[in-house]
C-alpha cells in the first residue's frame, strides 16, 4: 500500500493506493480518507465494454443482501438485452466480488446498489457524500475524479481513477476528526459522446431506516 498525502488542517489526509483487492480495507487507517484498487481490466473485457451498445448496459437501484448480488445482476443483464459469453460473466462475477468485499469491509449486512449508464454531466460538481462509505468502479468511461479541498472550493489538484480500478470513499457520517476535505465528482463528459457505466455501492446498516 502506497499513500498521497497532503497536509490539511496540521492532519495528514492519504489516498492509498494497492496493487491488491485487500488494500480497499485501508480506509479504516487513521489519516486515510480513501482507498483505490489500482489495477487495469483485461484488454478483451475492456473492448466488449466499450463497444456495446449503451441500451444493453444494465441499469438499477436496489437495496439487497450481498449474497442475493450474483441472481440480481443476472437479471439486469438479461433485462438489458446483454449477450451472454464471457465477459459479461467476468463483469457479474467482479460486481459481486466487490459487493461481497465492501459488505464485509463495513460490516454491513445491506448494501445500496447503483449501476448507471451516464452520458451527461451527472455529479459534476465537487463534493462529500452524507453517508458512511461509498464504492465506485468505473467499468467504461472516465472514472472518478478526486482532490483534497482546503477552503471548502474545489481542489487545486484533480486526479481521476483509472477505468476498471474501484475506489473506496469516506463519507461525512464517517467518525473522523479532523474532516478529510477530500472531495470527489463525476467527470464532466456532456457532448463528449461518451457514455459511462458507474458501479456505486453503499453501506446499509439498518434497513428499516433506509425506506
Amino acid at each position: 500500500m502506497t499513500y498521497h498525502r497532503t497536509d490539511l488542517n496540521g492532519a495528514a489526509v492519504g489516498v492509498g493506493v494497492s496493487d491488491k483487492p485487500d488494500g480497499l480495507a485501508k480506509i479504516e487507517m487513521p489519516g486515510c480518507a480513501a482507498t483505490i484498487w489500482r489495477r487495469q481490466l483485461a484488454p478483451e473485457f475492456q473492448a466488449w465494454i466499450n463497444t456495446l451498445d449503451p441500451s444493453h448496459l444494465p441499469k438499477a437501484r436496489l437495496v439487497l443482501r450481498p449474497q442475493a448480488v450474483p441472481d440480481a445482476l443476472s437479471h439486469l443483464c438479461n433485462m438489458a438485452g446483454m449477450d451472454e459469453g464471457a465477459e459479461r460473466t467476468w463483469l457479474e462475477d467482479d460486481i459481486s466480488d466487490l459487493a461481497t468485499r465492501f459488505a464485509e469491509m463495513m460490516r454491513a449486512p445491506y448494501l445500496r446498489l447503483r449501476l448507471d449508464a451516464i452520458n451527461t454531466n451527472a455529479c459534476r460538481k465537487f463534493h462529500i457524500d452524507a453517508l458512511y462509505a461509498r464504492l465506485i468502479c468505473t467499468y467504461r468511461g472516465t472514472g472518478t475524479q478526486y482532490g483534497v479541498s482546503r477552503d471548502g472550493l474545489d481542489p487545486d489538484r484533480v486526479f481521476t481513477v483509472a477505468t476498471g480500478a474501484p475506489i473506496v470513499m469516506r463519507g461525512t457520517l464517517w467518525p473522523q476528526n479532523p474532516p478529510s476535505g477530500l472531495l470527489h465528482r463525476s467527470p464532466p463528459i456532456a457532448g463528449t459522446g461518451e457514455t459511462r457505466l458507474v458501479l456505486v455501492l453503499d453501506p446499509i446498516f439498518d434497513i428499516e431506516e433506509d425506506v
